[in-house]
């Protein structure tokens, strides 16, 4: 109970995520996802121009989101080895932020994210 006095805004998003998750089927699942990892994205750089230092906590959150696309497309997906190799792809550059943050690069990152968003309509 402690960690929603500590920080409301953040118990407020993750409830409104859970309520968007059971709401949804698979395809829009997907788009949550991708959504939540562009929106860590976002928070990165934020913190990055802020304190010029990596920030750590949204970029894992990206890169745990993007592993686990990877690891849930469908194995009968005609498109299922691209994908996986798309977001197990943006999973390493993500990660290779962490430790050593460019904005540059997160942003070309997020905007892939946002260039697949876009063509999923």
């Amino acid at each position: 109970m402690q960690m929603l006095s500590r920080n409301p805004a953040a118990a407020y998003r993750r409830v409104a995520l859970e309520a968007r998750i059971e709401a949804s089927g698979s395809a829009d699942l997907t788009r949550i996802c991708l959504e939540e990892a562009q929106a860590a994205l976002g928070h990165a750089l934020i913190a990055l121009d802020r304190v010029q230092t990596p920030p750590r906590e949204p970029l894992a959150r990206a890169q745990t989101i993007m592993l686990w696309l990877a690891k849930s497309v469908a194995p009968d997906h005609p498109l299922g080895s691209s994908l996986k190799a798309f977001y197990g792809g943006l999973a390493g550059q993500i990660g290779a932020q962490i430790l050593q943050a460019d904005g540059r690069k997160l942003a070309e990152i997020r905007e892939d994210i946002s260039d697949v968003l876009e063509a999923a309509g």
